[in-house]
């Protein structure tokens, strides 16, 4: 009997860990991703329950408040942000997992202190938790703060940016070393732990707006190291494990943002590239020298309502006007004239990971229209409209043509190879990188100025005429 809970307990974390891993597989593929988050639910609930039947739970009532709470607060949360929001909502989540993991590493290391033996590892474990969760805590906050727009998108760095992150870490080493020979140095453990929250906050503050998707694709990474540094300071099987799961998966996504946008994860944490001045990178002449051709909702509607395929091309401006439902609509209304329509989705448009595909899998776009960049670009020089909404330094041709452009070699949407290209944008300002759009220019290309909401349902309109 004294061995039956505990195998018990370690029997239903390994079911829990089973769902975990087909969950994440099934979040690969849109039509499976629904099924997959319920199954992972399912397993962060079972690994929940089976972690309060361990006897070293002595307070029932106040964790069964935190976890009410908790509950009251997601739900609230689930409801009330915007699917526009969800940038915002990953980048708060991430840093409350950073947190609460330091926290964890924090309070096992002084309940060891208490006990009068912090073993060496515990103390190597507990630092490690503390420094990723605090770095995850505020950096990711910083992030959120960006994306809410309630400090600027825009590289914010102090005079010897570099030198002070240097100074900070090797503050951090020497803290680290200290309390590895003596434990009992508890202030030391508070400094060093400040010290991460610094870091944190200066590794993200000089990051442009432009590079978020990357920087929450590895502070959620991040998030899962410190959770699984926690797993190790309290002895958790399920949360080294699931820890584990979300760094790997977080750490690939972020290889694969780096790649999308042909750079280095150095370059994207270290170059400010969301600081460009707009037109840099332009191609030469001054954009008051440049001409571009505009286009109304009727004539527009012409061009798609008698096209024979219309490849649509979201972002960031879409999601901003929450303009995904009227986007079917105008899909819904072509396919009735017997149009093929598709949609591009750039692994980097938007604020976050899957951005794109959330926002039209809310508005019941069916999955196998998404198409990814790789399988549609192929498909632009038969394509007879493309219907750019919102997005822009993902579809710059600057990219593959302009050496000088920040941008250059950065795998884009080949929007320019179709016969005919509109554009609904707000105006000629650059995106968040900050750069021209040779595109705007071009002679297949006509620009639709207005929110992306009130323009496609302008669009709608006149397509139902015709």
């Amino acid at each position: 009997m004294d061995t039956f809970l505990p195998s018990t307990i370690q029997l239903s974390y390994l079911a829990a860990t089973a769902l975990f891993f087909v969950g994440l597989k099934k979040l690969g593929s849109p039509a499976t991703a629904r099924n997959g988050n319920q199954l992972a639910a399912v397993g962060m609930l079972l690994a929940v329950v089976a972690t309060l039947l361990d006897r070293q739970v002595v307070n029932y009532p106040m964790i069964g408040g935190a976890i009410a709470l908790g509950s009251i607060v997601g739900i609230i949360g689930a409801k009330k942000v915007a699917m526009t929001e969800m940038p915002q909502m990953v980048g708060l989540l991430n840093g409350l997992g950073g947190a609460a993991s330091a926290l964890v590493a924090i309070a096992e290391f002084y309940r060891l202190l208490l006990e009068g033996n912090v073993p060496f590892d515990a103390t190597l474990t507990a630092i490690l938790g503390s420094l990723i969760g605090g770095i995850t805590f505020s950096g990711s906050f910083i992030a959120f703060a960006k994306l809410q727009g309630l400090i600027t998108g825009k590289p914010l760095s102090l005079p010897g940016q570099k030198i002070i992150n240097i100074l900070l870490f090797a503050g951090f080493l020497i803290g680290s070393v200290l309390l590895l020979i003596d434990p009992l140095h508890t202030s030391t453990f508070l400094v060093i732990t400040g010290i991460s929250l610094l870091l944190g906050l200066f590794l993200v503050l000089p990051i442009g707006g432009g590079d978020m998707p990357v920087v929450i694709s590895l502070l959620n990474s991040l998030s899962g190291l410190a959770a699984s540094a926690a797993g190790f300071v309290v002895m958790n099987n399920i949360l080294i494990v699931a820890g584990a799961l979300v760094g790997a998966s977080g750490l690939i996504l972020t290889v694969i943002m780096c790649k999308a946008m042909n750079r280095t994860l150095t370059n994207v944490l270290f170059s400010a590239f969301g600081g460009a001045t707009a037109g840099s990178g332009g191609g030469g002449a001054d954009d008051g020298d440049k001409s571009y051709r505009q286009v109304d909702a009727e004539a527009g509607a012409m061009m798609l309502g008698y096209a024979r395929s219309v490849v649509v091309v979201p972002g960031y401006g879409m999601a901003v006007a929450q303009a995904q439902h009227s986007v079917r609509e105008l899909a819904d209304q072509l396919e009735k004239k017997g149009v093929e329509v598709k949609y591009a989705i750039h692994p980097v448009a938007g604020r976050m990971p899957g951005h794109m595909n959330v926002l039209l899998a809310e508005a019941n776009v069916p999955y196998s229209q998404l198409y990814d960049m790789d399988d549609i670009n192929s498909e632009f020089e038969r394509t007879d409209v493309a219907l750019v909404i919102g997005a822009n330094d993902v579809v710059n041709p600057d990219a593959k043509e302009d050496p000088n452009s920040p941008i250059y070699g950065m795998p884009i949407l080949e929007v320019d190879k179709a016969k005919n290209t509109i554009v609904i944008k707000r105006s000629m300002k650059p995106g968040y990188a900050g750069i021209d759009n040779q595109l705007f220019y071009r002679e297949k290309t006509m620009m639709y100025f207005g929110s992306a909401k009130e323009a496609v349902a302008d669009l709608v309109s006149e397509i139902k005429q015709l």
